[in-house]
């Protein structure tokens, strides 16, 4: 990592003496792919089973008339005294008929990932936290504060009021982030407002605890602002709509025990049995700086001119182009000459003999 250690911050927002190591977690590889596909897999578990009512579109009885009654054969309403009567009725192209294909309870609603998976997404997650590019891309206001991650001594973990989680926010120079959440809080568009949906607003900072002293109740009435123990880690959480930089503010205990719940490349994981972190496939992900470097760029062939040939020219009709056409068929050349020759060579003239002689049809019609 760029920087081996961290700095701590009071409770006033000033820096302790004190540095904690940065956690091996933090130099694993981002893998935005993975964490967009693992997100999307655990995004479906929490949905709720919906589906139509079973009878709906079907709770009339209507037969079909048959052929022969030059109308089409849907099943139709019997009866008569009504526009209803007569009118088709279950099919999905009818009036007041099912719908196609049912929804069913009984759909495969969750999606099973593999833990390893999952571990590899949440380790880039807590990795691209520590990313202040990825972080402020994300949309987190963190221009103002000291450091990312963002440390906070242990003292943290016993507020228990929420103005006084206000007040070491306001210290630390985070709570912008919280005050865009309560500007960005809106009403819902459409049904979901009815349905304990209603408000919409952007996500805050996320706090990591490693105990519980009075901190859930301090923080939990702030808009957008989320706790979670470090042993919970969570990547819905850590990359809200699968998308790397969640702005987290960690306790240094927390912080002190990643390295215990996620291991190392080379030492395994206390929490996670027989763990490790993924190693990167290349240690410097920066492929246009490891193609600038000097190393390569001495191996390497000159580059060309700017004005190259392509590769193929315009494609040209044979039959119009004599040099086109000699390319494909040789014999060409050879037909094309003996064609103009002929034209040029001199050719006796017939000439046609004359009608009979006026003597000779004389003699023919004599008696």
């Amino acid at each position: 990592a760029a920087r081996p250690v961290v700095s701590v911050f009071g409770l006033n927002g000033s820096k302790l003496d004190a540095t904690v190591p940065l956690p091996s977690v933090f130099t694993a590889p981002i893998r935005p792919d993975l964490v967009q596909f693992v997100h999307k897999n655990m995004a479906k578990n929490r949905r709720q089973p919906y589906a139509a009512k079973q009878q709906a579109g079907e709770e009339t009885s209507a037969e079909s008339w048959g052929t022969g009654r030059a109308v089409a054969r849907i099943p139709r309403v019997g009866g008569g005294g009504t526009h209803r009567a007569g009118q088709a009725a279950f099919g999905n192209m009818t009036r007041g008929g099912r719908m196609f294909a049912p929804n069913k309870v009984w759909r495969k609603w969750h999606i099973r990932t593999n833990s390893n998976q999952k571990r590899y997404a949440t380790a880039s997650a807590v990795a691209a936290s520590g990313v202040s590019a990825l972080v402020s891309g994300r949309g987190h206001r963190i221009s103002n504060i000291e450091e990312v991650p963002l440390v906070v001594s242990a003292e943290v973990e016993s507020l228990s009021k929420t103005k006084e989680a206000i007040a070491l926010l306001k210290a630390l120079k985070a709570y912008a982030d919280v005050a865009k959440v309560s500007n960005t809080r809106s009403i819902r568009a459409g049904r979901g407002k009815m349905r304990n949906r209603r408000h919409r607003q952007r996500r805050g900072p996320l706090v990591v605890f490693a105990q519980d002293k009075g901190i859930s109740r301090a923080f939990r009435n702030l808009p957008g602002v989320e706790l979670v123990d470090v042993t919970r880690l969570n990547l819905l959480q850590l990359a809200p709509g699968g998308h790397l930089g969640r702005f987290v503010i960690w306790t240094q205990p927390a912080f002190e025990a990643l390295n215990k719940v996620f291991g190392s490349q080379t030492e395994e994981s206390v929490q996670k049995k027989g763990y490790t972190l993924p190693v990167p496939v290349i240690t410097n992900p920066d492929v246009s700086r490891l193609i600038g470097s000097d190393e390569i760029q001495a191996v390497v062939r000159p580059s060309g001119p700017k004005n190259m040939r392509r590769p193929f020219g315009q494609k040209k009709n044979p039959l119009r182009n004599t040099q086109v056409l000699v390319r494909l068929n040789p014999y060409a050349q050879v037909l094309r000459r003996a064609e103009i020759l002929g034209k040029n060579k001199k050719t006796k003239k017939y000439t046609h003999k004359k009608s009979a002689s006026a003597k000779f049809l004389q003699i023919l019609k004599a008696d």
